[in-house]
């Protein structure tokens, strides 16, 4: 009878500690908070045949932007 409650003991003294902990001071380590993703803005580009395409035509699928310049 006494195994029970000397085991909820001692889970309990494992465990305060841990509830009483400070929050995180991320400033100290200058960690920026995460901004969420924003949509990306309406746009034409023309296809490999000249005819364009929009973005919100490719709705549900997945766009992968691809740019790369020569200078």
């Amino acid at each position: 009878m006494r195994r029970p409650a000397l085991a909820a003991s001692l889970v309990l003294a494992l465990l305060l500690p841990l509830a009483a902990a400070a929050a995180p001071d991320f400033a100290a380590v200058q960690l920026q908070p995460y901004a969420s993703p924003k949509p990306a803005p309406a746009f034409t580009l023309p296809d490999l045949e000249g005819q364009p395409v929009t973005l919100a035509g490719l709705r549900g699928k997945v766009v992968l932007l691809f740019y790369w310049a020569t200078w």
